[in-house]
């Protein structure tokens, strides 16, 4: 049977909330407020957070510690750095020394016939191969064995002059001190002299010349050269002129190896002067590699008086070098011949010269002190080369000459061995292994 239920409210028909139900909807709104105050917070938290990391800053106080108010402490200020202690100041030049110039008349006339434009003679083919070894060094020294002048006519031995093309050549492959006192200086007499001084005057004012002087008052004239901050002081001596006397008509003269007190004043002259001197001697037998007791005598001597480079000239053949003991304690290279370094003589030994190549350092301690000395001597070996019938003259280096220009060689008509080992031969029988450079 079906009962009929009465309609009921709807308050009547919704149930009561328990207890439970009532707490889990308190702590809903509980977890709803507190969402809310962290949301609008948030924005605040960095600004917050910044200012908790900073220090606050304690007012500086103007007034005096004695009226109770703080001060803060100034950082020290850092030290500053130590300086560098002061260093040396070294000065280098790198200096070449080369033999006899000597111009025979196949070299010159060889000139003559090579001349193109404003030179009468060309002499460049006789040096272009040294050219690249001269380039290498700050000052290069020479020995011209012969007057070079414009104004005489060319002659060879045994009264010789040469044409000034010679020198101007020489000049543009790189050398700048020419050493003119040797045996051949007066073979023209007075007029040779004063045409050669004439010559050398017409030079570049860079030229350097010396073993010439016009009279004793000249002798106190010491011819200095600056290379680097470096001050050298050139001076020459010979030891004969062929027997031809110096007379009052000529406008300059030699001094002579004889000369002793005279020698010993422009040393230690030259001494004062310049950090480094360089003396340049013609002495010694011709065609001999042995030394002469002489020139050994006169080497120590002027050591002691205050040399610091000896180069000797004129045996035309290869001699040997040594280093000296000064009176002082200074170390002096002697180069006692550099045998010839062009000309057209015809034995093996005499076509073998060498150049001299050397380091000159100054050192100047903070303190002042100067120190100079001559280093790494080397002596590099050269052969003067011709063709057949004296052609084609010029000069290499040893390290540049080949086996085929030895079989080519003028030479080898008389010598027919004449060869690369021959010409090392000759330089090592005659120059010490510590002074020797062959490549």
């Amino acid at each position: 049977m079906w009962t009929r239920m009465s309609k009921q409210s709807p308050q009547q028909h919704r149930r009561r909330p328990t207890a439970k139900r009532r707490a889990r909807r308190q702590a809903f709104w509980t977890a709803g407020a507190m969402l809310i105050v962290f949301l609008f917070c948030l924005p605040l938290l960095p600004k917050f957070f910044l200012q908790e990391s900073i220090p606050t800053a304690e007012p500086v106080s103007t007034e005096s510690s004695s009226a109770g108010s703080a001060t803060v402490s100034q950082p020290e200020e850092a030290e500053p750095a130590p300086e560098p202690e002061p260093q040396p100041l070294v000065q280098t030049v790198r200096f070449s020394a080369t033999g006899d110039n000597l111009i025979h008349a196949p070299i010159y006339k060889q000139a003559q016939r090579r001349a193109s434009g404003e030179e009468a003679y060309s002499f460049d083919y006789c040096y272009e191969h040294i050219a690249p070894f001269y380039a290498q060094h700050d000052v290069n020294w020479i020995n011209q064995e012969t007057l070079c002048t414009d104004e005489l006519e060319p002659s060879s031995y045994p009264c010789f002059s040469t044409p000034g093309d010679c020198a101007r050549a020489l000049y543009r492959a790189g050398v700048r001190v020419f050493s003119l006192s040797n045996n051949h200086t007066h073979d023209k007499g007075a007029s040779g002299i004063a045409a050669t001084l004439r010559f050398w005057g017409s030079m570049p004012e860079d030229v350097v010349t010396t073993g010439l002087w016009k009279g004793e008052s000249d002798y106190g004239h010491i011819p200095l050269q600056t290379v680097n901050g470096v001050t050298i002081a050139y001076l020459s001596y010979t030891e004969h002129t062929n027997g031809i006397p110096q007379n009052s008509s000529m406008q300059a003269n030699v001094i002579y190896t004889s000369q002793t007190d005279v020698i010993e004043q422009q040393v230690k002259a030259a001494r004062q002067l310049a950090d480094f001197v360089v003396v340049g001697v013609h002495w010694g037998v011709e065609n001999s590699h042995a030394i002469a007791d002489p020139q050994r005598t006169l080497a120590q001597n002027l050591a002691d008086w205050g040399a610091d480079l000896i180069i000797g000239t004129h045996p035309h053949v290869l001699q040997n070098a040594q280093w000296l003991t000064a009176a002082d304690g200074r170390q002096v290279f002697t180069a006692y011949s550099l045998g010839n370094f062009i000309s057209t003589q015809e034995k093996p030994d005499q076509l073998v010269g060498a150049i001299l190549s050397v380091q000159l350092e100054k050192t100047t301690e903070p303190d002042g002190t100067v120190r100079c000395s001559v280093l790494s001597p080397r002596l590099l070996p050269t052969v003067t080369h011709y063709d057949a019938g004296k052609s084609n003259v010029r000069t290499y280096l040893f390290r540049d000459y080949t086996e085929a220009l030895t079989k080519a060689h003028g030479v080898r008509q008389a010598y027919p061995d004449f060869s690369l080992e021959m010409i090392q031969s000759i330089a090592r029988e005659n120059i010490d292994p510590e002074f020797l450079q062959l490549t």
